[in-house]
Formats: C-alpha cells, structure tokens, sequence
C-alpha cells in the first residue's frame, strides 16, 4: 500500500502531497490518529484527507486507515531487501522470496474486488457470446500474455496472446462491443500498448489493464486491475511485478472458470489431461 502512495504522489495536489508525505513518513501513527490531529500535521484542512484518500480509490478515511492497519500486519514478517552485487546465493534466495512473498500478501490485502468481478463478468459475457478475448503484453509482459492465453485455453476459454507491436494493432482494429482485450504491462507507459488499447476502446471493446495505478495505461483502460510493486530499473529486469500479474491472470482465470460452470468443462478437461499423459514417459 505505500507503495501504491509512493507511485501515486505525482498525480496529487500540493495539499494532498503533503497527506502522502506524512502517511509514508509514520503508517502507524497516521493510522491512529484523529483527522483533526493528522490535518494539523500535514498542515490541511480535514476535508483534503478525505479527498486524499478517496484519490486513491478508498471511500473514506476510516476504510483507507483499516486497509492500512491490515497492510502493515501482513508485511510484517516479510520486509523488502535491495540487492546488491557481493550478495551470497542464500542472500539472494532469502531477499527475491521475501520481496515476492511481501507483494502477494500486500496484493491479497488491497485488491480491488470490485474491479476483479467486473473483469470476469465481461470475459463471461464474451465467452457466453462467442466473443473475441485477445491479450496484448511486449517484452516481459509478452511472456505474462502467452502464460494467460495457456491458462484460459487450459480451462476451456479460447483466447489469443499477441507479442507483436503490429499484430496487436490489427487485432485492435477488428474489435467490437462484447470483445475484451486484456493489455498487460509493468509501467503502464509504453506507447505500443496505449496504442492498441485506445484503438480497442474507440471500437467498443472492454479493455482490461494489468498495470501500475496512477500511470497512462491504467487511465486509459476501461477496467483496471491493479499490480503496484516497485522494482529497481536500473538493474534488473521485473521479476516480482511477472509473478505478481502472473497471480491477478492465475485468479481472473480461475474465476472465469468457475462463472462458466467446470461441470460444463469437465469432459473436455478430462479428455485433454487423458491426451498429455499418452505424451509422457514412465
């Protein structure tokens, strides 16, 4: 959750900044605290904390300070730890799992359900109806896409992954009401996906965005499906974001799936598990 105000400051009033500032200087105390002691020491009046909080997509002051509590007490035992070069392996193995242990467990505490039960009624509706569901990913997140067109496929909702800038296109460009395309990307700004999205939305397509909050892409799609998590650029590929979409695919898949009926996909998924294990060695 910090890191979702972290990424947010940019796009807040000066005033609002100021709100930001003292949450991620003191969580705990801020979480305590009366709104008129917190509108003092951000040095705003108490409607802007209201409006602080509702900027982040919560209802109020009471429901952004118990989703703040319920962060704190699930990343407790995991905190994050930056690499760096003279790390032994079991240094690494300890920090990547605690990193990415700490990113599930903030994700299980400030996914918006809401937004998940919007993104699987409209695969329902397009799966129901003989609808279009592709998903666009480049990059690292091309290989998030191909993992959710397997998933999807896995559980008897056909779909189609596309890694290529100019495919992506044409594929936006034959979408329509009822279609859904699913644009999967860590930092929300790169302008091949914005393009392919805006060009779904202009043909009445539901876009679902996998992205960072507050960034170009997640504006832009019609459903947006939140993926905070900070990494260091400047060294590394994204590794815990891959794992952390990888799991919103993993339940909005799951819960497709179930929407759809798994007695109605039972046959089929038992005749195609009775395939591969003709494939297999013993």
């Amino acid at each position: 959750m910090l890191e979702r105000i972290s990424a947010a400051l940019v796009s807040l009033s000066p005033a609002e900044q100021r709100v930001a500032q003292l949450v991620l200087s003191d969580p705990l105390t801020f979480s305590r605290l009366p709104v008129s002691e917190l509108a003092a020491l951000a040095d705003v009046s108490a409607p802007t904390i209201v409006r602080f909080c509702r900027s982040l997509g919560y209802d109020g002051l009471k429901v952004f300070k118990s989703r703040l509590q319920g962060s704190m007490k699930e990343g407790v035992a995991h905190v994050h730890r930056s690499l760096h070069s003279d790390d032994k392996v079991n240094d690494i193995l300890v920090k990547v799992i605690d990193d990415t242990m700490a990113a599930l467990s903030t994700y299980r505490c400030n996914a918006n359900r809401k937004k998940i039960e919007s993104a699987v009624a409209a695969l329902v509706f397009a799966h129901h109806n003989n609808k279009r569901i592709e998903i666009f990913g480049l990059g690292n997140s091309g290989i998030v896409a191909q993992d959710a067109q397997h998933k999807f496929f896995r559980l008897g909702v056909p779909s189609t992954a596309y890694v290529d800038v100019h495919m992506q296109v044409m594929s936006a460009s034959v979408l329509r009401p009822g279609d859904c395309a699913i644009v999967i990307s860590n930092s929300g700004r790169t302008r091949d996906l914005m393009e392919s999205c805006a060009i779904a939305n202009q043909n009445g397509a539901t876009t679902i965005v996998i992205t960072s909050s507050f960034s170009p892409l997640a504006l832009a799609g019609r459903i947006h499906l939140e993926a905070d998590h900070l990494e260091g650029f400047e060294r590394y590929c994204p590794m815990v974001s891959r794992l952390l979409h990888l799991a919103i695919i993993d339940v909005v898949a799951t819960s497709v799936a179930l929407r759809i009926g798994m007695q109605d996909l039972a046959p089929s998924l038992k005749q195609m598990q009775s395939s591969l294990m003709d494939k297999r060695m013993y």
